[in-house]
């Protein structure tokens, strides 16, 4: 249906003549008059009674002179609504995570809504293996993993050099120290994320390598529990850093070096390469890349 012949309509109805309502749109009467007769003919209803000299509508002509008054509220409305977008004002960003990187995301976030309070933001927590189909199916427009999808279809912005921390307690034995050897650590409690991952499978086998038991008596399900832990003197743990990079700089957890166990990874935002982005994931990405580090 052809939303400009309700315009005409509604010119006619407030006009209450054809020839009026010609010079309002700037177009001829017989013109005005065809684009009713269109209008009529897909309704499939007379909107005005033609019997008279002066321009009356029918009972089905003031009730679609009602909508044609909704339908340009709701025109200016859209315009609004697009020009707020195009602004930044308003939209929604949805971006997925595993949970290491969602927690790196959170500075990025909060500087997001402090630029962009209009703007809605939802952070889906998600394995990293599945995230670079879901933004190729349009569940997710952002995605942020730790590893290379190799997939031509997606663009790759680099954010973050990661690598695994050793972190303690500042009441440790250890929190003095600023490296150590793997064999120190043979008696600890190690606080482990019982999430399988590189970073997990690479501790245990490099500990194994070096014939130093690795006593992980403590298995929790996300590493904000571990960190926590952590901090209250429960057990050591490796974590990735940019999860624990605001404690270590506060003081609440000491990292220390060991020599043996050096783990670098890098962290990429994936998103479609050929599908329009939103005004909002781009100030999103345009955020994280100005800002790259922090968090």
């Amino acid at each position: 249906m052809d939303l400009a012949l309700f315009k005409v309509f509604r010119t006619i109805a407030a006009e209450g003549s054809f020839s009026r309502a010609g010079q309002k749109l700037h177009r001829t009467q017989p013109a005005i008059s065809l684009a009713l007769r269109r209008l009529e003919r897909d309704l499939g209803v007379l909107l005005v009674d033609r019997s008279g000299r002066s321009v009356r509508l029918t009972d089905a002509g003031q009730e679609v002179a009602e909508y044609a008054r909704r339908f340009k509220s709701l025109e200016r409305e859209m315009r609004v609504a697009l020009s707020d977008l195009q602004d930044r004002r308003r939209g929604k960003l949805t971006v997925g995570a595993n949970e290491s990187t969602a927690l790196y995301l959170l500075g990025h976030v909060e500087a997001y809504r402090r630029l962009h309070p209009g703007i809605r933001v939802e952070l889906r927590r998600s394995l990293s293996s599945q995230l670079p189909q879901a933004v190729l199916d349009g569940e997710l427009e952002i995605g942020a993993i730790s590893y290379d999808p190799g997939d031509p279809r997606l663009s790759v912005q680099q954010i973050y050099d990661d690598r695994l921390a050793f972190v303690v307690s500042p009441s440790h034995r250890l929190a003095g120290r600023r490296r150590i050897s793997i064999k120190e650590l043979s008696h600890e409690t190690f606080i482990a994320h019982n999430v399988g991952s590189p970073y997990r499978a690479r501790v245990i086998e490099t500990f194994r390598r070096h014939q130093v038991p690795l006593n992980m008596r403590i298995e929790m399900p996300t590493i904000e529990t571990i960190r926590r832990l952590v901090q209250r003197g429960l057990g050591v743990s490796f974590l990735p850093q940019m999860c624990v990079e605001r404690q270590i700089d506060s003081g609440a957890l000491r990292k220390i070096e060991v020599r043996e166990l050096t783990m670098e990874r890098k962290i990429r935002l994936i998103f479609p390469r050929s599908r329009e982005l939103s005004q909002a994931s781009r100030a999103f990405l345009e955020l994280v890349g100005e800002g790259q580090g922090t968090g």
